[in-house]
Order: C-alpha cells, then structure tokens, then sequence
C-alpha cells in the first residue's frame, strides 16, 4: 500500500487515491465527483474522502471576510451555522478563536466577500448587487436550488436572486472532452425527452444545470465543465499501459469488471483494453458484508465462475473480479463489491489477517473441556447426551436463551451457567449484511439495567448474547444468518433485501422494517422473526414436541382450526404449531410470547421500572393488570413494587402478560 501523509484536516493518516468517486467529500461537505483527492484507511472511518484542494486545506488562513484574526482548521462540534452560507457546521471549520467566527470550508475557499455590484454578469440580463444580510429564497435563477445565507446576489429589477458561485458560471464552454463543438448550459427540463441529460464524464444525472451539445446530443455536468477529468492516466496497478480519456458516448464492456458500460471510457491505444473511470485504481484486497473471507483483485477470472456472491448475476469469466483463494467458487463484482453497504472502505493489501486466536470464542483445555471467552472464572464441560429432563424451561442456554433439549452443550460444574455447543463455537467477530462493518458478539451482563436489548432484525425482546456493529445489535440467531438461508419454510434459497412493503409468508405481516429474505425464483418473503421460528418447541398443554407447520395452502371449506391456548380460530394459510400426535393447532404467538428469550429469573430495567421474569407454569394463571385477562404465554413479567419491607402483606404480586400491555402500565405507574 502506498504511503500514508498526516494532514490537519483529519483525525487519522490519509492516502492520495487516483481512484474516480462520486460521492460527499468530508470537507466542503458538496457530493460531487472526486478524483485524485484523499481517502482515509482506518477501521473507525467509514468512507470518508476528501478533494485534493480540501484535504490540503492549510492550518490557518488569512482570510478577506474577516481580516481582524486569522482562522483556524478546527473539528467542529458544535451546533453554529456559517457566516456566509448559513449551513450547520460539523467537522472540518476555519474559527476565530477570539470572534467565535465559523466559516465552513466550502465559503472559506470563494473569498468572499465577492464585488458589491455586477453591471454585466454572466448568468442574467440586468445588473445584480449584493446583500450582506442573511436570506431565505426559493430558486437561484441559475441552478433553481433555495438561497440561503449571506452574501447572495439579487436583481432588483426582476426580484431573482443568485448563489455567489453561479453567477460566475459560464453560458458557453469549450471543454477538453469535446473540442468539436461548444458546450452550451441548458436547465435540463428545457432539454428534450430524446436529450442525453446524463453526464457522460462522471454517470451524474442533474436535475437542474447542464452542459450540452445540441448536435452531438453529448452532455457533461457542471462540475465535471470546471473540472474536467485527466485525458491521459498512467496507473500502473490498474493497466500497464497509459490510459487515455475516450471523450465520446460509446457501449463498451470494461475489462476490469465485465461489466457495460455507456458513456467516456478510458482506453488503452496499444491493447484496446476499455475500463469504465470508476474501476480504475480499485483496491487490491478488500473485506465484504457479504463472505467471511477477504477477497482480492483479479484481472482474469477464468470460466470456473457462474454468479456474483452480492447481486447473483452472471459474471463473465473472460474479465476481471473479486476472488476468494479460499473458497473457490466464490467471485464478485467489481461494482457490487464497492457499494457502500457492502465494503467497509478498508483496503487490506499489505496488511496481515486477524490470527483464529484473535477471533476464537474458546481455548480448548482437553477433548470435552474449554475456557469460554463469556465465563472465564471456570471451565465449560462437554455433555453430548443431554442433561436436561423433557421439559424444563428454566435451564436455558446463555446466549440464545433457548432451552438445551437433548442438544450437545457445555455447563459449568460449579454454577448454573450453560451453552450450546453451536452457541459456544459463534465466533466473537464476523460479518453480517446488516452493516459494512464487522459485528462483535457481546455477551451483557447480570446488571438489570443494561442486560436486554432488542434485536434490529426481528425486534425480538432478548438478555443473551449479542452481535453489536456500532448502532446494529442482533441476536445471536439474526447475526448467525447468512447468504444464502436454506429455510425448511421454502424450497428455494433466500437473500437480504431493503425493501419496503412487502407481507411475510408466514405470519402475513407487513414487513415494518424494510429488511426482508425474498426468494429470487418466486414469491416468497419472510421477515427476520418468522424466520428464527424454533422447528420444536415443548410446551405445558400438551405432553409431546410441537412442530412448525409452514401453512396450508389445500384447506377444506368450512374447517375449522382452533387455537387451544386462547380458544380462538387460527387461519391455517399462516404459520403455526400443532402436535402430530394429538393433533392441536396453536398460533405461534401464543405458544412462544413475548418473553420466551428473556432468561427466567433476570431482572430487567425497562424506561426506570423493574420488572422480573418469570415462568408462567402455576395451574392457576395469574391476571395481567394492563388487560386484566389471564397470561397465557409462558414467560410473563412480574413488576417489582417499590415497597422495601421484606414480605410486606400489603403489596400484591403485578404482572405484565405481553409487551403491548407494558408500555401502558409504565405509564400509569
């Protein structure tokens, strides 16, 4: 990797990059493209970038709009707004430690302030003058976006006003990437339908300004006219040769990604390699949300590979891709591999993979004994034939909050603490495709107050382990799923989406949160909890295992089928419980609740109330004080008074039966 160079402008080292990015620079916080600027490489950063002009932003400058003091670069906190552009400032700031003068980067480069008056601009027909006091206006009468700040310019005779950086904008261009004609600017709703209104340099489509060609139908933005990119780029890592700027409108395949491309490609005059500017200088080794291992840069994938492990399209093998050496099948593409939410914007070339040990839950002490990371003042032992009886609901194991059942597991000998031994093995980082970032499983811990989490995938209530990725927790079952998920449910495989709308199969829910597994071949969607829906499950009204019925589509007319808990009728299309021997049907809220991965016997703090968990196994059900009918679920909660006599007479046992019935109970108490 190349060197890295400490600048003012940010926390952490920063790499010059010649890589083509349309995206938000951190400094003069504008989204337009950026080429050859900086970017930082460090784990706690999330693709911050900057252009070369703001990452060299000086220390301290003089500046004309405030020639009193000199300001300085600062990382700005606090909730100020720019005394020019009126913009909330956060980050990157020239201060005046004396005036408590703030001015973002962006206004601290125009040298403001501008001439008070233009009697020939540019962009209007009339003189404009320039108010030094701060306005609110709807359009700029060149780019249509709102005024706001200080130091516009206005026409008194038309009442238009004009940002200070577009009045300098010019009507005509003659650009570098298109010497045949002149560039004329053109709002793009006065273009016609048949106008290419895409720039062909950097793939922005405006929606205000643009640079066009009525002739050659060749468009470019107003930014790319300004600051048109290289003709010529020598980039060793990406091509041998020199790549020269192909400054007209083409289809093409880019042989570094395989991928179409319809716009100005970079080509090489002596090889007729073709490459689309944004896969030029892409990283050599990279991680993904996507795969467990690192992947890494090929220029020739062979014909072994079929489809792409994010988008699972076709990949064409004669081009270039990401590649796993371990997992020989696995390819993606260049494109899906740099999407933000996929790549965490780390390049790893050159620097060497965690070691098993770092990520291991557990030192193995002999063949049945360990030392688990979450329980490390005693060893775990092996059980491989079952330790518990055929319905116990109390002994659960400590991070998935299920019971153990006849499973393998481990258990301390000296205390109550027990583990899958599937749960034992999770390891204490992955990835996930909830986040760009690695997950990191978090054990809790007994203090009530901070013990319980909800989960963001299936807004499960639970106190086991947790995968935690800055905002993101997932439980351990949510954060254990990965590409693709096999589901007895259905015959094909499922992927993640983001999107909105969409009815779970099982319980026909509309999905709140837009994340949902949908089967690419039909369908068929199912949402995160649906999803974890345990396969078996004991419970109190009957004697033997229920299993998850995944629906009847063939129902006869006029069946009934009736809910034996809550002695309601179930609708046999959605998902539920029965016993094959006895043949109950039983919704799978009732049978599971809202409590049933909450460790029975842990306190919970929830918004300053103490609650305790408890099963609800007594033969006469208590009454819930919120519904005032009787808890049918078997774990309920039980509200601790706030009365400190020990076995006081007067205080009467309070319980909660679901979560809708706890909110309102808080509120009353």
């Amino acid at each position: 990797m190349e060197r890295s160079v400490d600048l003012p402008i940010h926390k952490h080292p920063l790499y010059h990059s010649s890589r083509f990015i349309n995206g938000r620079c951190r400094g003069c916080k504008q989204t337009s493209p950026i080429y050859s600027g900086y970017r930082c490489n460090d784990s706690d950063c999330n693709h911050v970038w900057y252009h070369k002009e703001c990452g060299e932003s000086l220390p301290e400058i003089n500046h004309p709009s405030h020639l009193e003091h000199p300001l300085c670069l600062i990382d700005y906190r606090g909730s100020g707004t720019c005394a020019f552009c009126g913009a909330f400032l956060f980050g990157p700031t020239y201060h005046c430690w004396i005036c408590a003068f703030n001015i973002d980067i962006a206004c601290a480069r125009k040298q403001l302030p501008p001439l008070a008056a233009i009697e020939n601009p540019k962009c209007h027909n009339h003189s404009l003058v320039l108010l030094e006091k701060q306005v609110k206006k709807d359009h700029c009468g060149v780019c249509k976006k709102t005024v706001f700040g200080m130091y516009p310019y206005v026409c008194l005779e038309c009442d238009v006003y004009f940002h200070v950086e577009c009045i300098n904008i010019p009507r005509e261009v003659h650009h570098s990437s298109h010497t045949n004609h002149t560039l004329e600017l053109f709002g793009s709703e006065s273009l016609p339908d048949s106008a290419q209104k895409t720039c062909l340099l950097c793939d922005d489509v405006s929606d205000h300004l643009i640079y066009h060609c009525s002739v050659c139908n060749f468009s470019i933005c107003v930014y790319c006219a300004i600051n048109p990119p290289p003709l010529a780029i020598e980039h060793l890592k990406t091509h041998e040769h020199t790549l020269t700027l192909l400054p007209r409108q083409v289809k093409f395949i880019c042989n570094a990604c395989g991928m179409k491309g319809d716009g100005c490609p970079y080509f090489c005059l002596g090889c007729g390699y073709l490459i689309h500017r944004k896969c030029i200088d892409l990283p050599r080794v990279i991680n993904i949300n996507r795969h467990d291992h690192r992947i890494s840069l090929t220029h020739h994938l062979g014909l072994q590979y079929s489809e792409c492990g994010v988008c699972r399209q076709s990949v064409n093998g004669y081009y270039g891709g990401y590649s796993c050496s371990l997992c020989p099948n696995y390819v993606v593409h260049p494109q899906c591999a740099m999407k933000d939410d996929v790549w965490d914007g780390i390049e790893l070339e050159g620097t060497p993979e965690d070691s098993e040990q770092d990520t291991a839950p557990f030192e193995v002490v002999d063949d049945n004994t360990i030392k688990h990371f979450s329980h490390e003042k005693h060893n775990l032992m092996l059980n491989k034939n079952g330790i518990i009886t055929q319905h116990d609901e109390i002994t659960r194991c400590q991070a998935c909050v299920l019971p153990l059942s006849s499973d393998p597991s481990y258990s301390c000998g000296q205390c109550d603490y027990v583990l899958h031994e599937t749960c034992a093995n999770l390891p204490r980082k992955k990835r996930h495709v909830f986040n760009n970032k690695p997950f990191t499983l978090h054990t809790g811990g007994k203090d009530s107050s901070r013990n319980w989490f909800e989960c963001d995938a299936c807004r499960t209530i639970s106190n086991g382990f947790r995968y935690v990725s800055g905002d993101w927790i997932l439980d351990v079952h949510c954060g254990s799923m990965s590409e693709p998920l096999l589901h007895d449910g259905h015959s094909h495989p499922l992927y993640y989406y983001r999107r909105q709308g969409k009815s779970c199969r099982s319980c026909h829910n509309k999905v709140v949160k837009p994340r949902v597994l949908c089967c690419d071949t039909c369908d068929f969607d199912l949402d995160f909890y649906c999803a974890n829906l345990p396969k078996t499950v004991k419970h109190c009204y009957d004697e033997h295992p229920l299993s998850l019925c995944h629906g009847e589509d063939d129902v006869i007319k006029d069946n009934k089928y009736w809910c034996d808990i809550c002695e309601t009728e179930t609708d046999p299309k959605k998902w539920f419980y029965t016993c094959y021997d006895c043949g109950v049907t039983l919704h799978v809220k009732c049978v599971l609740g809202d409590f049933s991965r909450l460790m029975p016997g842990r306190n919970i703090n929830v918004d300053g109330r103490e609650y305790e968990v408890v099963p609800n196994s007594k033969s006469s059900r208590p009454f819930c004080d919120q519904c005032h009918s009787r808890c049918k679920d078997r774990f309920i909660l039980k509200a601790w008074n706030n009365c400190n006599v020990v076995n006081c007479n007067l205080c009467v046992d309070v319980y909660i039966c679901s979560r809708k019935c706890r909110q309102p109970f808080h509120l009353r108490h």
